[in-house]
């Protein structure tokens, strides 16, 4: 069992392209990721096409996936109860995912809904997850601050995490949407969150420029975070950063930070999948 999980977002990297990335070419890369030795694959959406038009093949993709010498395991976002449903018709997905931010304002842009409307959201989505045997990962999104003026402390996002985590979810991602968590929030967060609740698993996902990305590993490391969303070459990332430099964490700087702890990742199909990358996002 791999000490680190790191888990692959080719879906955050690929979304927020205006160029529709041909069914095939995403079916193609994607299949090669699941060799590289990944714990999770955050593959697609079952969002509104409207939302996000590049998303809108995630079914026509996950059916053409060869999951048999993989154990990899696959995760969908989703933002409500039909997508939830869309996504649970693929026996194939092990793992759902509901961006519940802890900035009002952001929730409302970002899933047309309130803070308490998105909790009735999850209570829904939670059933059904669990009556197919799957499990539910919560993204805390905004959870480092947020642009807007909302309130935002660790007590704010500990109210979200315990009030969520009441409904039976066990995986939380504190994610750093608009790349604005330094080293001494994020070891804050993690230093304060993971020894108050050891039956959670609290994982990162940071958005960060080329320059701070091993700072704030390090700092999410060193406060226990065992669990990483990176995707490769920092593809992607949110398009409301206020810096253009903004992406998503490296996958290679993860693997290559934590080299010496094992993590799942072979060296070689991970090259391969590097180049592979090149192809797809040019």
């Amino acid at each position: 069992m791999p000490e680190i999980k790191i888990i692959e977002c080719p879906r955050d990297a690929m979304q927020g392209r205006h160029a529709f990335i041909p069914t095939e070419v995403k079916t193609a890369y994607l299949q090669r990721l699941l060799h590289c030795g990944f714990d999770t694959l955050d593959f697609g959406s079952f969002v509104s096409p409207k939302a996000i038009p590049q998303m809108r093949d995630t079914a026509e993709v996950v059916r053409g996936l060869d999951l048999q010498d993989t154990d990899t395991k696959l995760l969908a976002i989703v933002a409500n109860r039909r997508g939830a449903v869309a996504a649970l018709e693929h026996e194939q997905i092990d793992y759902l995912g509901y961006p519940f931010s802890v900035s009002e304002t952001f929730q409302l842009r970002n899933t047309n809904a309130t803070l308490s409307d998105s909790v009735e959201r999850v209570k829904q989505i939670q059933e059904l997850t669990r009556a197919r045997g799957k499990e539910l990962v919560i993204y805390l999104s905004m959870a480092f601050g947020n642009p807007y003026g909302d309130p935002w402390n660790v007590d704010v996002v500990e109210l979200w995490l315990e009030r969520l985590a009441r409904l039976d979810i066990s995986i939380f991602q504190l994610s750093d949407t608009i790349g604005v968590g330094s080293p001494a929030s994020i070891s804050y967060l993690f230093s304060n969150l993971i020894p108050r609740y050891p039956a959670l698993e609290i994982g990162a996902h940071l958005h960060t420029t080329p320059t701070s990305w091993r700072e704030k590993v390090v700092a999410a490391a060193e406060a226990g975070c065992k669990r990483y969303d990176g995707a490769i070459r920092g593809f992607g990332g949110c398009p409301m950063a206020r810096d253009e430099l903004t992406g998503n964490m490296p996958t290679e700087h993860l693997v290559e930070y934590f080299g010496n702890r094992p993590t799942g990742v072979n060296a070689n199909d991970f090259a391969e999948a590097m180049q592979a990358s090149l192809a797809v996002f040019t």
